[in-house]
């Protein structure tokens, strides 16, 4: 993609000489004679990648046109000119959040190269960026489901809990686990078991709503946070999820169609309980649904109140 640079100069024998010599050199070029006039062309034109602009100017001086392109554009370099006897230096420049500063006359061939590395630079924070992004994303991620980790989960539940106890929202959790999972990898072997593990993940996501968050919790276990929910509210989502695998077919042999179900627990947030005891309670309503035959949906609004639990017919 073409490097699209804007030169403001207020003398246009330099501007026009300069953008010459860029342009020859492969660069798309725009040019202003002030800086206000730079501001302008900079809302018209999205795709400026550098601006090259003299200090002294009528008007906005160079310094405080690089000030606001810092500031309104970030995504923007800047390299600075000036002359040696001007009372400017290159640390005036940078603290305003040029790239480089070049003294006039400029030789052109210099300014290629400073042009040239400062690209460079532009490309290696890109790099950089996107490896972080990578790490981070790494970081927080399951690497076989895709959901978000258990490491994640425990951060988010308290952000979320902190924003219930702010906002007086109600707040939901829904922990979900595969029926006789072990089971199913000693018969059919640990990738057959991913597959199942895969599948569920791309259902659970599915049928969450923008605001809610699903994780991988342990080995076959799933956790959604449902924020502004309630337990009755939650307790409803449940069935769709169910209603989603019944609708899978496995075939870990060739000839042998598996069906795969799920024990879930809802719960809802109590005000000031502590995040372990939230998390505790949704795990034994799970437990309940375990208890009650399994692919069973159990909801627990505190430790003694229960709602009637949704037994779905087993596969």
């Amino acid at each position: 993609m073409e490097t699209k640079l804007l030169i403001v100069d207020d003398d246009a024998a330099i501007r026009n000489s300069m953008s010459e010599f860029l342009a020859a050199a492969g660069y798309g070029t725009r040019s202003a004679p002030t800086a206000e006039a730079a501001l302008e062309v900079l809302k018209e034109e999205e795709e400026i990648n550098i601006v090259i602009t003299d200090i002294l100017m009528p008007g906005m001086d160079g310094l405080e046109l690089t000030d606001c392109i810092t500031k309104d554009y970030p995504q923007i370099d800047i390299i600075v000119m000036t002359g040696f006897s001007a009372e400017y230096s290159y640390a005036d420049a940078v603290s305003k959040g040029a790239s480089d500063f070049i003294f006039k006359p400029v030789r052109f061939e210099e300014l290629l190269l400073r042009l040239q590395r400062v690209l460079r630079e532009r490309e290696y924070a890109r790099e950089r960026k996107l490896m972080l992004e990578k790490l981070e994303k790494l970081a927080i991620t399951d690497g076989l489901t895709k959901l978000y980790n258990s490491r994640y989960f425990f951060n988010q539940l308290r952000n979320e809990v902190n924003r219930s106890h702010r906002y007086h929202h109600p707040l939901a959790l829904m922990l979900l686990d595969i029926d006789h999972f072990k089971d199913y990898n000693d018969t059919y072997g640990h990738l057959e078991g991913d597959k199942v593990l895969v599948e569920i993940g791309r259902i659970i996501q599915s049928c969450l709503r923008r605001m809610d968050s699903a994780y991988r919790y342990g080995g076959e276990e799933f956790t959604i946070i449902l924020p502004e929910t309630t337990v009755a509210e939650a307790f409803s989502v449940a069935p769709r999820i169910q209603d989603a695998l019944e609708q899978i077919t496995f075939t870990p042999q060739d000839n042998h169609p598996v069906k795969v179900t799920v024990s879930i627990g809802v719960t809802q947030y109590s005000p000031n309980e502590k995040v372990a005891e939230f998390v505790q309670r949704a795990d034994k309503a799970m437990y309940l649904s375990k208890s009650k035959g399994r692919n069973t949906i159990s909801a627990l609004y505190d430790e003694d109140q229960e709602l009637p639990s949704i037994k779905t017919n087993s596969a």
